[in-house]
This record gives structure tokens, C-alpha cells and sequence, in this order.
């Protein structure tokens, strides 16, 4: 095992040290806790696909995130499964060429946990969780009833980093909100998504204390017009 202890560095606090590590001398285990760790929190997806024999698939992802507006796209991390063959999603993914991105709210943290259950082959991950599916509208790809927001997507491409993981970029055709979610402007309220994220380790973390904080201007700035934080 590498040495973890990392390098004492200086900081512009004088009242605190920092370790560095080399990720070149760090195991893939090591790389891993680092960043789970560190890029905190991560909203989860929870995936919906549907198989080359029809079944529906769900499996929670927190290496997710939305990257793009125009066009629309998300990104998924799949990790490969031990001996190197591809999970469920990633395979239903390349066989239908289509998924569903379904948000996890507080009151989905536990249906989602099942979801992450190594079941055996064959087991329906969304009945044992108690989950109701409704038809995609734009794919061919259910999405949960009680998800406060779906994002139904396309294929856009598969991108190979390593042999540890495969990275799925997804063009977002269709949305589903809770209604009383979202308003004529579309502006949609963090309140009634309630999502939750993932922390490091078995940790999670929700999303009910928030503040605003407005983006200065050069010239507010140069004034030292700091804008102060709004709590939510």
C-alpha cells in the first residue's frame, strides 16, 4: 500500500497546514476516498433503463452531474463491476441507447438505498423498492412516479477513461417537475425538490438550509459593494 501520510504544504493561513498528495502514488482505492471526500456533496441520479428484454433497471449514481445547457447534458459514471464486465445501466444504455435521470428527494433517500442493493440477476429493483414507473415520453425509458424531477435522455456518447469506470454523456429531451414545483417562469423551488446529495463514505446530505448569495460586478467589487448572504 502506498504511503498516505501526504507532504505538509503552506497556506495563506498561517493558523492551518494542509497535506498534499502525489495521485501518482496513491492507489485507485486512495484516489477514490479523496475525492468522494472532497467533491461534496454530489446530487445523485437515480437511473432508470429498460433492458434488451424489456425490464425496467433502477440504480442510484452520485459521480453525476449536469454539464451542459445548449445542447442539454449530463454526464453519469458508471464503474465497471469487479471482473471488468459492465453494470446493468451501462449495458441497458448501450443496448437502447436511452435513460432516465430521476432526482432523489429526502422522501426517495430510502426507496434509492434499495436500489443500491447488489440484488441477484432477475430481482426487480424498483418493486422491491415500492417504486411506480410511468413511460417515458421522449425515450423508450420509464421514469419514477415520485421523482420531483425526471430528465429523460438520449445517447450522446460513451467516453472509455480506464478500466475502472465508463464515463455517459446523456442529451436531456424531456423533463418531468412536480407541478407545484416549478412556476410560470421556470424557476423551480430547491424547497419542494428537496434533493439530497452524497457525502464520502455511507454519508448524505440534504438540502433544506440554503442562502443566496448575488455575483458582483467588477465595478461593485472595486467599490467594495459586498454583497452579503440572504439565508433561504
Amino acid at each position: 500500500m502506498s504511503d498516505t501520510t501526504g507532504t505538509t504544504e503552506s497556506t495563506t493561513d498561517s493558523t492551518t497546514d494542509s497535506l498534499g498528495f502525489d495521485f501518482a502514488a496513491l492507489s485507485p482505492r486512495e484516489r477514490y476516498k479523496i475525492l468522494i471526500g472532497s467533491v461534496v456533496p454530489r446530487p445523485i441520479a437515480l437511473v432508470t433503463t429498460i433492458g434488451a428484454d424489456g425490464r425496467a433497471n433502477a440504480a442510484p449514481f452520485s459521480f453525476f452531474n449536469c454539464l451542459s445547457a445548449d445542447p442539454a447534458i449530463v454526464a453519469l459514471g458508471i464503474e465497471f463491476r469487479a471482473d471488468g464486465s459492465p453494470k446493468d445501466t451501462g449495458r441497458n444504455i448501450r443496448d437502447t441507447g436511452c435513460f432516465t435521470v430521476n432526482i432523489v428527494s429526502d422522501a426517495l433517500v430510502e426507496a434509492m438505498n434499495v436500489c443500491a442493493t447488489p440484488f441477484a440477476p432477475g430481482v426487480d429493483e424498483l418493486a422491491a423498492a415500492g417504486l411506480e414507473i410511468r413511460p417515458g415520453h421522449a425515450v423508450a425509458c420509464p421514469w419514477i412516479a415520485r421523482a420531483p424531477a425526471a430528465l429523460e435522455c438520449r445517447l450522446h456518447s460513451f467516453l472509455e477513461i480506464g478500466n475502472s469506470r465508463e464515463i455517459v454523456l446523456g442529451e436531456v429531451l424531456h423533463a418531468h417537475l412536480r407541478a407545484d414545483a416549478v412556476d410560470e417562469r421556470l424557476h423551480i423551488d430547491p424547497a419542494i425538490i428537496d434533493a439530497v446529495g452524497r457525502m464520502g463514505g455511507h454519508g448524505y446530505a440534504g438540502t433544506r438550509q440554503r442562502f443566496d448569495l448575488p455575483t458582483m460586478s467588477a465595478g461593485d467589487h472595486a467599490a467594495g459593494r459586498v454583497p452579503a448572504r440572504r439565508e433561504g
